[in-house]
């Protein structure tokens, strides 16, 4: 796949899943413009001295004047994948309206902004783009969700909004697209869950090639999907 002098906007870029998406991008040719909002993690990100990876300090990607600021600095966006979120645990008995909100904010508020600023950046300039989302294995399969009903229906939404927003814009040749991972094979996941056996998680790496296809110029037909990326999990 050619990314070849294309930029990319990557939201949750120096996470690890961001990490193997801007990797493979950079090395497809691609330019990654990286919003980060702790400057700890953009330290320690790998790429952050590569000359086609422009990392890039943020308040909240929550917040409209910090995002439409983000994509008002990037000329020419050829593609928007949004990997930024937020997890969380917990009974539905124990979780409060603010526990609630939080978890609409980070995945589908954030989604929702960097969704529409793409959009707007794309068809301001004429130009055809892709879009790729993060859903989650809980949207399609809600009866997965217990003790983390905020987050599945916050996922769900994004799943939803996915759907809606790729037939909105399909006519202006912007494709949109999400991912659904199962639970993926990360140093974090591992220590959360000790015991788990590992080898069946799909691996960030082959979640990564499934999102760069579907933000590729590869990718000529597909809108509205969520494709699972369970691996054998």
């Amino acid at each position: 796949m050619d990314f070849s002098d294309r930029h990319v906007i990557v939201t949750g870029g120096t996470g690890a899943l961001g990490s193997a998406v801007v990797g493979a991008l950079v090395e497809a040719g691609a330019i990654c413009h990286v919003p980060y909002v702790v400057a700890a993690e953009a330290e320690r990100f790998a790429l952050r001295a590569h000359e086609r990876v422009k990392l890039v300090s943020m308040s909240n990607l929550a917040d409209e004047a910090d995002v439409a600021r983000l994509y008002g600095s990037v000329d020419k966006l050829w593609a928007s994948i949004h990997l930024v979120g937020g997890f969380a645990m917990a009974p539905v008995a124990q979780t409060t309206k603010a526990d609630l909100m939080k978890q609409i904010e980070m995945n589908l508020v954030t989604t929702f902004l960097c969704s529409r600023a793409a959009v707007n950046a794309m068809t301001d300039r004429r130009l055809a783009g892709r879009i790729v989302n993060v859903a989650a294995r809980p949207a399609l399969e809600p009866r997965s969700g217990p003790g983390m009903v905020a987050y599945t229906a916050s996922k769900a939404a994004v799943a939803a909004f996915t759907i809606a927003l790729a037939e909105e814009v399909a006519k202006l040749g912007i494709l949109v697209n999400a991912v659904a991972p199962s639970i993926m094979d990360t140093a974090a996941n591992r220590a959360a869950i000790p015991n788990a056996d590992y080898t069946t998680w799909p691996k960030v790496e082959e979640v990564a090639a499934t999102i760069l296809f579907l933000a590729s110029p590869r990718n000529a037909v597909t809108r509205g999907a969520i494709v699972p990326v369970y691996g054998r999990a």
